[in-house]
């Protein structure tokens, strides 16, 4: 069970993959397993409520992988966790029902799918007979559409939006409707408007800064701005370099909503997110 009355809960992210676009995928690694508990157990020390384990890059002009590789990626390390951390959330990030099925049978409760239920046909279904959470994000990002900066790093282009806020508020709400359809719990429902899939740089500032929007179709919302191209494109800075960034679109998410945070720098936004409650709560 996710507790959100401590809203927000931090999501670490935890990369088993070779060209993560941020740099922190861990495949290469002879021994990423074992590399990936000790990642596990800082982000958990530094206050992670949650861990998202992706084994398949999601980054513009990312490599697929068949599903058997993925689940070879990411299910024992999901279980490793699970036998280690008894208590922490696990997702699995994926688009895929079958990785998904082995994810949730080895201990994961959430599935964080990019592509809102609609990659594989049996997604939803599994989703409402395991009772899982589902993280439904908003991606009209075509994978043949990237614009590349050497200093920046790939983005996906934007197609044409009337209103980048009404549009994806719209879309979300049409997504949770046919989950709804599918039997999913409304309280099991996860809106994300997918920041860096398919937006602008003003698209995706404007999202974070008109967050409440999303917020009042009444689910929780969750946003994942960690590192992202658009914030390197406003500060003109390096993927490495993108922390102070990120920090000033939790602090605004929060404020305007957020109940989650996926984030890689967990012990620097754990200490973002308290001081932004405090002074909320104030």
């Amino acid at each position: 069970m996710i507790e959100l009355s401590k809203r927000p809960l931090i999501m670490g992210i935890l990369n088993v993959t070779p060209d993560s676009f941020s740099g922190d995928g861990i495949l290469m690694h002879k021994d990423y397993i074992a590399i990936a508990i000790d990642i596990a157990a800082h982000m958990i020390g530094d206050g992670a409520d949650i861990l998202d384990v992706g084994g398949e890059s999601s980054r513009p002009g990312a490599i697929a992988i068949d599903t058997e590789e993925e689940i070879r990626r990411t299910v024992p390390i999901i279980s490793a966790i699970k036998d280690r951390f008894k208590n922490i959330a696990l997702s699995i990030d994926t688009t895929k029902a079958r990785v998904a099925e082995v994810a949730l049978n080895a201990g994961a409760t959430i599935i964080n799918d990019i592509s809102a239920l609609k990659a594989d046909p049996d997604m939803a279904a599994l989703a409402h007979d395991h009772k899982a959470y589902v993280v439904l994000m908003h991606n009209r990002s075509n994978p043949l559409a990237v614009a590349n900066d050497p200093h920046i790093g790939g983005a996906f282009l934007a197609p044409n939006y009337n209103d980048i806020v009404n549009d994806v508020a719209k879309e979300l709400g049409e997504i949770a409707n046919e989950a709804l359809k599918a039997g999913i719990a409304k309280n099991k429902i996860i809106l994300d408007p997918g920041l860096g899939f398919g937006k602008t740089v003003e698209q995706n500032l404007a999202l974070i800064n008109h967050l409440d929007k999303l917020k009042s179709l009444g689910y929780q919302v969750m946003i994942g701005p960690s590192r992202k191209s658009f914030i390197g494109r406003v500060l003109d800075l390096p993927v490495e370099e993108r922390l102070a960034g990120t920090t000033a679109a939790v602090i605004t998410g929060i404020l305007r909503g957020a109940d989650i945070v996926r984030v890689h720098d967990v012990g620097f936004i754990a200490h973002t997110v308290k001081m932004t409650r405090a002074i909320e709560g104030s």
